[in-house]
């Protein structure tokens, strides 16, 4: 049995169009007792909702559920800032927010929005400077100074609020370093799973610079974004010719992500609805039928 609690959630959609559809999923997954909701931040995009909009309207609105970006825009974005947004969302909600962290990656984007390009060496510093300072302006204490290279503050007193769970999306070796030294979370990049070639190549690189740092590996979450349909009868072929998972049967879900968890210690599972699926369909299925059968599974694995 895992020691660890297993974490299933959902991706809600970005449209600014789809906030009916958004706001009636999360009261949905709020109520099948879902352990979270993600969502995505892109705010150049026009026709995107704003993630941290996003997150703390649905927590508002919802009673257990927990949110998260995944991952947040470092470079658009002042930690400082960023760390207030964090624990006033946590404050809020009861402790229901987690801090998702990514380096960039669109820099077009970026820098149409305003921001300065970073190298991608760059970039990863300011991301790790973003985690020191979420975690520096939580949970009281004296004020806090920071001399760093992309963020200098001085004499800010921290919020009294524990400092939320940080989750980074990393992918390359610098990003994966960072996530071992630092992070309790990690979200395989391009929705990889436990068995692509991403999530053998980069678990590793995350392990050994976790003990490097005197910590225990084993306490860095990995969660996994899954896409794929359900199907009502059972598929002959569950992956595609490179590997990816593209769904079945309750049957075969369950039996996937069990022994994900079981053999592969997976940590959690994010639904990524598939393009031209009903989207409160599926999530209905993932959070009824799925869910409960994977965790009664995982608690009992003795009877699989």
């Amino acid at each position: 049995m895992s020691e660890r609690k297993i974490l299933f959630g959902f991706r809600v959609p970005v449209e600014v169009g789809a906030v009916a559809e958004v706001l009636r999923c999360a009261a949905l997954a709020d109520r099948a007792r879902l352990d979270l909701f993600a969502t995505s931040d892109h705010p150049y995009y026009g026709d995107h909702l704003e993630a941290y909009a996003t997150l703390g309207f649905i927590l508002g609105r919802t009673t257990t559920i927990a949110g998260v970006t995944t991952v947040t825009n470092t470079p658009t974005r002042s930690a400082p800032l960023l760390a207030r947004t964090l624990t006033s969302l946590s404050a809020l909600s009861d402790g229901r927010v987690v801090y998702g962290v990514g380096a960039g990656g669109v820099w077009d984007d970026i820098t149409s929005f305003g921001a300065p390009r970073l190298s991608p060496s760059a970039a990863v510093r300011a991301m790790e400077e973003s985690i020191h300072l979420v975690r520096a302006l939580s949970g009281g204490g004296e004020p806090v100074t920071f001399d760093g290279e992309f963020y200098k503050i001085s004499g800010i007193t921290p919020a009294p609020v524990p400092a939320p769970p940080v989750w980074t999306g990393s992918v390359g070796p610098k990003s994966l370093a960072v996530t071992g030294r630092l992070a309790d979370g990690w979200v395989p990049g391009r929705a990889s799973d436990w068995l692509s070639e991403r999530y053998r190549a980069s678990r590793p690189l995350i392990d050994e610079a976790a003990a490097a740092a005197g910590r225990d590996p084993s306490e860095i979450a990995t969660i996994y974004y899954v896409q794929g349909h359900i199907t009502d009868t059972p598929r002959s072929v569950t992956r595609d010719d490179a590997g990816r998972w593209v769904g079945g049967s309750v049957g075969q879900w369950v039996e996937s992500l069990t022994g994900a968890v079981l053999e592969h210690g997976a940590s959690g599972f994010i639904l990524f609805p598939p393009g031209g699926a009903s989207l409160e369909g599926t999530l209905r299925r993932w959070a009824e039928e799925i869910v409960p059968a994977v965790r009664e599974a995982v608690e009992k694995p003795s009877g699989r």
